[in-house]
């Protein structure tokens, strides 16, 4: 017990993430035929462990957003500040995504995946027809928030958040009270993150093992070109771009944010979910980074919505891929095209299932290639989209950390310190001695 206390989680994860790999590698080379394996080890233990434990980080997802973003909106002095801080936000997710999108883009025309490749696919492709941005302003507001809640609509969640909070910041005593119960829920609701987390390296090991015996090898090997060159912008964005940006926009130093985003990091590329990682990314930002909670229970849950960079990569590489597969030659107005869509459908398709294939169709669909060619690249999107989802997780700590540099809204000592948020990760659960002890001195008092 004390042995495994003295390990940190994040080693923890990472051993688990580095086992599961391994264990899920070994099966599927030495085992493949095995129907026990399939049976009982992958459909079996792997699946239970890692559907409970992504269920259970999706269970805390909508109480920990909408108690977070109450609790940091009732306790802003200034309420002019909220049009200050989602400014600030949405601009930098925007700017971030636009330079994502570039670079990839610049990467896929410069190695050209796909020249001299002619690829035929049997699967198909139809895409769902993207809504309208009139609608998607309509649909960001509520008419039953609890239903909003229990469908898991995070913009819908965050605008009723906003209102709600608003409400208990000018309703004087009664809002107090309101404010200081909310205080206690976000505590309760933390400390229910902090106990899931703990059980993490076992989730991480499950859901790794059982992806890496499932996958198939044959479609990265048959798109080898494709799959390396949005790897490396995935790469050059999370490892370069992103603490360039950081240094640029904070004067904060980015290995410091680089070291303590691993942990959120390995999360997100196991549940391939922005928002399943919500929990993780939250308790990162304010307890390792530094970021108060007013400002982070904002900027987190909106860029998991919003924010997608590794996505935006993954469109720009695929549009270049299929053009070049198709043979079609792409001019500069269509290149920018290309940018100025996926950047700003980014937003406006947020919030709607299968946002990143319904993006590449409209990015397509504006340049004039056939949108049945992302059926050439589906074989191998669930791997990159576990990558992409941590590139994206991290694009949100990045502008987070920023905003609230600028907003006055770090605690640089929490920031710089190595061992920040250690302490909360540990549980101490009761024991019954403990218990009995309690009990038997308020007696004999």
């Amino acid at each position: 017990m004390n042995s495994t206390n003295k390990m940190s989680l994040t080693h923890r994860i990472l051993i688990s993430m580095v086992a599961g790999i391994a264990m899920g590698v070994l099966l599927q080379t030495f085992a493949a035929d095995s129907q026990f394996v399939q049976d009982y080890i992958i459909n079996g233990l792997f699946n239970i462990v890692g559907t409970v434990f992504v269920s259970s980080l999706r269970m805390l997802v909508v109480p920990l957003v909408f108690v977070s973003l109450v609790c940091g909106v009732a306790s802003m002095q200034d309420t002019a500040r909220l049009g200050r801080l989602g400014g600030k936000t949405v601009a930098l997710y925007l700017a971030t995504t636009a330079i994502a999108i570039s670079i990839a883009m610049a990467v896929a025309l410069l190695i050209k995946p796909g020249a001299g490749m002619e690829l035929v696919s049997d699967a198909e492709f139809v895409a769902n027809e993207a809504p309208s941005l009139a609608q998607v302003i309509i649909d960001m507001f509520p008419t039953n928030p609890i239903a909003s809640m229990a469908s898991g609509n995070m913009l819908q969640i965050i605008v009723f958040a906003l209102l709600f909070g608003l409400s208990i910041a000018i309703a004087g005593e009664p809002g107090q009270r309101i404010a200081s119960m909310f205080e206690d829920f976000n505590v309760v609701i933390m400390k229910l993150v902090t106990l899931l987390m703990n059980i993490a390296p076992y989730g991480v090991f499950a859901l790794l093992s059982k992806l890496f015996y499932e996958i198939g090898f044959d479609a990265i090997y048959s798109l080898f070109g494709y799959f390396m060159v949005v790897l490396a912008v995935l790469i050059i964005q999370a490892a370069v771009v992103y603490p360039v940006l950081l240094k640029l926009l904070s004067g904060l130093n980015p290995l410091i944010f680089v070291k303590k985003m691993r942990e959120a990091f390995v999360f997100a590329f196991s549940t391939a979910s922005s928002n399943a990682t919500i929990p993780v990314t939250l308790e990162t930002a304010t307890h390792k980074l530094g970021v108060r909670n007013s400002t982070a229970s904002f900027t987190v849950p909106l860029g998991a919505t919003i924010n997608m960079d590794g996505t935006s990569i993954m469109q720009g590489v695929a549009t270049i891929f299929i053009a070049t597969v198709y043979g079609f030659d792409l001019s500069a107005g269509q290149l920018l095209t290309v940018i100025l869509t996926a950047t700003l459908a980014s937003v406006g398709t947020a919030g709607v299932p299968g946002v990143g294939l319904i993006t590449l169709a409209m990015v397509l669909t504006q340049v004039g290639l056939p949108v049945e060619g992302i059926a050439l690249i589906i074989g191998v999107d669930r791997l990159l989209d576990m990558v992409r989802t941590a590139v994206n997780i991290t694009g949100d700590s990045m502008v987070t950390v920023a905003v609230a540099k600028s907003e006055g809204d770090l605690n640089i000592a929490t920031y710089n310190d190595p061992e920040a948020g250690l302490k909360d990760e540990e549980v101490h659960l009761p024991h019954g001695e403990s218990t009995k002890a309690r009990v038997g001195g308020s007696q004999l008092a």
